[in-house]
């Protein structure tokens, strides 16, 4: 079963465009929802958070640089990476952008390539500083952790519930990560589980980390259960 190199939200009002930059990306492996304004792609990030958002400055009603400070004004999609596409080149524009908080800035027209370019660096980058990927625990701590979370799991009813649990938006595959590490499964059993790499894995691991603020997995499983994240 082929992985993608990532998911992208695409935020365009030139149907055109947005078309033919979705097919190219997605021909170069990424899997993308596309936008037509910047409410539809702020509905979007509620349902699934990309590993990348390219959106164009120049749209109706709500701008590219109002839909990044929403973003940006969001804690769970502060350090979310950011493409801007716009027809306007000029230096002051794109100095708008960065101080807005882009993290890179295409002028159209541009080269489909540089902008897969951009994209894979920028998903790179971020997996690069995942704490799971970065500083991968050596056998014995996740042995340990294993030993933990299945001695978890055999008192799960006294696990105290939180009265108002926060809501974390998960994707399907982050869902059954989860739900596989609260079984107390180990990487390789889980890539096994779901036809997938032992890195994938990784990577998904490290995002539930990211998302629920924690730093191993016997906090992601006590966190989970406390919030009723786990649904098996």
């Amino acid at each position: 079963m082929a992985e993608t190199s990532g998911n992208i939200l695409l935020v365009d009002d030139e149907p055109g465009l947005r078309e033919a930059v979705q097919a190219y990306l997605e021909d170069s492996g990424f899997v993308v929802q596309a936008a037509s304004n910047a409410q539809e792609g702020w509905d979007l990030l509620q349902v699934q958070t990309p590993d990348v958002v390219i959106s164009d400055i120049m749209m109706p009603q709500v701008d590219g640089y109002q839909f990044l400070k929403q973003v940006r004004e969001d804690p769970r999609f502060k350090g979310l990476p950011v493409v801007f596409l716009t027809a306007r080149g000029m230096t002051s524009d794109r100095i708008q952008g960065y101080n807005a908080g882009a993290d890179a800035y295409l002028p159209k027209p541009f080269d489909p390539e540089e902008l897969v370019a951009i994209v894979g660096n920028l998903i790179g980058r971020r997996a690069a500083q995942s704490p799971d990927l970065s500083d991968t625990p050596d056998i014995a701590t996740m042995a340990r952790q294993i030993e933990e979370i299945k001695a978890m799991l055999s008192h799960r009813g006294n696990v105290a519930k939180t009265p108002s649990p926060i809501r974390i938006d998960l994707t399907p595959r982050e869902q059954s990560v989860l739900d596989l590490v609260a079984e107390g499964l180990m990487n390789k059993e889980i890539a096994r589980r779901l036809e997938t790499s032992v890195r994938n894995v990784e990577k998904y691991v490290s995002r539930l980390f990211s998302k629920t603020g924690t730093n191993s997995r016997t906090e992601l499983v006590r966190f989970a259960l406390e919030h009723g994240l786990v649904t098996t």
